[in-house]
């Protein structure tokens, strides 16, 4: 019996900070996409689960009184969860913004990658989703996730509604900043598109004659190609320092 409370008690935070956690895995980059299994992802939620509770139970509060009670606690935790997940997922988003610039620059944007089940997208589009949630998973995404977890109590108390003057605030800075990483990551290629044009142009009337698109199509191919060869590293470099950088100090100040 006078375990009982104690039991009641560690039961009630951890089904609290699951709430939350396992709305942020089903929007969370790499461990919440479409190809992971849903037990793959309920045994994650689980595991970050046991990471997270420890460190933020003092900060959640006391049991309920009633479901009701329960019910509008655990309410804003799903809004929450979702909304600090989804500000990871415009990091996505940002790759698959640059990928479709480049491949609409480059002639290239009707070579599709997608996999079944997901919008069909550009191959370079795709290329890049793929080797950037690689490269996250690679360099410590789990214990960044973490502490991004942990640090989402600190910007969010346990059972605080969210205020929708912030949420407009914060969700539109995101957005724009999600457009402006992927037209900065795609640049090398709208470039090259200009370049390509002016120089087909000037060769168009100098020889009129001269079937320009049919000679500029394949250079601009193999261009396009050549520069993703060059420029991927560095695009993801980037991609990668800003997302990490995010994750540290997410928003640098909650509204």
């Amino acid at each position: 019996m006078p375990l009982l409370p104690i039991s009641q008690t560690v039961l009630w935070t951890g089904f609290a900070v699951f709430v939350r956690i396992s709305a942020m895995m089903a929007v969370l980059p790499a461990f919440g996409d479409q190809p992971v299994p849903i037990r793959v992802r309920l045994m994650l939620s689980l595991m970050f689960t046991l990471v997270v509770a420890p460190a933020v139970a003092p900060g959640l509060a006391t049991l309920p009184g009633s479901p009701l009670d329960a019910a509008i606690l655990l309410g804003p935790e799903v809004i929450a969860g979702l909304l600090f997940g989804l500000f990871l997922r415009f990091f996505i988003l940002a790759l698959q913004i640059a990928g479709s610039i480049a491949a609409q620059s480059t002639s290239l944007s009707q070579i599709f990658g997608g996999t079944a089940g997901v919008d069909p997208q550009p191959a370079i589009g795709h290329l890049l989703v793929v080797a950037g949630t690689a490269l996250a998973a690679l360099s410590g995404l789990h214990v960044q996730a973490a502490a991004y977890m942990i640090q989402s109590y600190d910007l969010l108390p346990f059972g605080v509604r969210i205020d929708g003057e912030a949420v407009s605030h914060i969700g539109t800075a995101e957005v724009s900043r999600a457009f402006g990483l992927g037209f900065t990551l795609a640049a090398p290629f709208l470039i090259a598109s200009l370049i390509y044009n002016v120089v087909l142009g000037v060769i168009n009337r100098a020889m009129p004659q001269l079937m320009v698109s049919f000679v500029g199509a394949p250079a601009i191919t193999a261009g396009g190609l050549l520069l993703l060869l060059i420029t991927a590293p560095i695009m993801l470099a980037i991609w990668m320092a800003t997302f990490s950088t995010f994750m540290a100090a997410p928003f640098g100040a909650w509204p």
